[in-house]
């Protein structure tokens, strides 16, 4: 929820900032640009950490770093401050992913993906709770005291560390046996269930954290392809909701052309506030999220995870060919409103398979390196959905659909599906060949229902 306040704040402070500041209009994209920037530039270094100094550790210094610059990006007295705390920001920005890490290793296989799926439900909220409070907060306080009270979350969930226990999966692979067990003693005296039968095998020490487990021959194929899926998410998902404002500005995508032909004659420094009716288009489109995570929720289950992701990417792709008929703003309304329904859908199935099809050892790196192309993704889109716009509105919507069709190909080519199996414990050699010959029985390998090796 925090995160998502973050990133919204981006819509809402660049006009504002644009009128106050009296700001050219490349200076208000390099604000949206510069976030990207540093949650890129972060991405694969939080994963590290994870890997290397437990889930909550890495966690808990992203919450705290994105929190301190947060507060003091309300205090910044010109604009190359505000630039270089809002990507300061964005940098720890790139470690929250990896609460999606720590909390899918707590989780039973049958609800793993239901728990993700809801867990991203709060992104929706706190997008919608974001522009409440602007509405709130921005004619009386102004900007700074809403960057000032949309870092409390992040405050809040930094007390709360205390009580938050760090996965037993990473301890026992870092060889902490003692503080595993009592952390499953824990869960089973929080839950009145008594402790399993049996013993906790330690398993094998491994080099955790390291990027070319991510590229071995089990799973490099899978790595490439999650990141151009990653990428494709961000760029459609941030492209829509910049094109959004764009479209409801025209009526329509037919009248963009000569709506910009009028547009050159004024000023770069032309200044409009965000009004009422503009808080209300942007709540109504942040409003899709939510049955995006209800159809997601139904159908990843049923379809599996690869056929989810290529299901969103082609109505995504559907939905902005349509956008080339001449159509009112009704209609323009209900396939904008289907299109981030399906594309945020994607993302949320992302974040279910990603963490499922690596191992414990490489989870969060894995995770992290996918976030962080995830930002190329977001980082490139501006220049498509508002710099090509002025050049071609269809060529434009080309792109667009073009990449997540691709996308849509992509993920029907991931060679594993990771419906019904447990999460991965470890990275080597038995564990490839039982995940990759789920059709046919590999000599020699033992099937193990829960995920883990025999």
């Amino acid at each position: 929820m925090a995160d998502a306040m973050e990133m919204m704040i981006l819509s809402i402070l660049a006009p504002q900032l644009h009128c106050e500041w009296r700001l050219p209009s490349w200076q208000v994209a390099l604000l949206t640009s510069v976030v990207f920037v540093g949650m890129m530039s972060s991405s694969t270094l939080w994963g590290n950490i994870s890997d290397q100094y437990g889930r909550k550790t890495g966690l808990k210094i992203s919450v705290l770093w994105t929190l301190y610059y947060g507060i003091l990006s309300g205090f910044a007295p010109v604009y190359s401050w505000i630039l270089v705390l809002r990507g300061l920001v964005g940098f720890g920005i790139g470690g929250v992913p990896q609460s999606v890490t720590l909390y899918a290793e707590f989780l039973p296989m049958k609800a793993r993906a239901k728990c993700i799926l809801l867990i991203e439900v709060f992104w929706a909220i706190g997008s919608v709770f974001e522009v409440l409070l602007a509405v709130l907060v921005m004619p009386t306080l102004g900007w700074r005291w809403l960057l000032i009270l949309s870092a409390l979350p992040l405050l809040l969930f930094a007390v709360l560390c205390f009580w938050l226990p760090e996965s037993a999966r990473y301890d026992v692979l870092s060889g902490n046996q003692e503080k595993a067990i009592a952390t499953l003693k824990r869960i089973a005296t929080e839950n009145g269930a008594p402790m399993p039968l049996g013993k906790l095998i330690i398993s094998r020490q491994e080099d955790r954290g390291k990027m070319r487990d991510l590229f071995t021959p089990h799973f490099r194929w899978t790595t490439l392809l999650l990141w151009f899926i990653w990428f494709s998410n961000a760029f459609s998902y941030y492209g829509l909701v910049l094109l959004t404002t764009e479209f409801f500005q025209a009526g329509d995508v037919c009248s963009i052309s000569s709506r910009r032909k009028e547009v050159k004659a004024k000023c770069s420094l032309t200044c409009e506030y965000l009004t009422e009716e503009d808080y209300t288009d942007l709540l109504w489109t942040t409003l899709s999220e939510f049955p995006g995570v209800l159809v997601t929720l139904w159908v990843i289950d049923r379809i599996g995870r690869k056929k989810t992701m290529a299901l969103s990417f082609f109505v995504f792709s559907f939905c902005s060919l349509l956008l080339f008929l001449c159509v009112g703003r009704n209609v323009l309304t209900v396939l904008l409103f289907i299109a981030r329904a399906f594309i945020s859908g994607g993302f949320q199935a992302a974040y279910v398979y990603t963490p499922e099809v690596y191992p414990t050892a490489t989870r969060a790196l894995g995770l992290g390196t996918c976030s962080g192309m995830a930002r190329v993704g977001a980082l490139i889109t501006p220049f498509i959905a508002q710099v090509m716009l002025e050049s071609s509105v269809y060529l434009t919507l080309v792109v667009y659909s073009g990449c997540c069709l691709l996308a849509a190909v992509a993920s029907c080519f991931l060679p594993i599906e990771t419906k019904g199996r447990g999460l991965q414990e470890s990275s080597h050699r038995e564990w490839g060949q039982e995940m990759v010959g789920r059709g046919s029985h590999s000599p020699g390998v033992t099937r193990s229902n829960s995920g883990s090796q025999e």
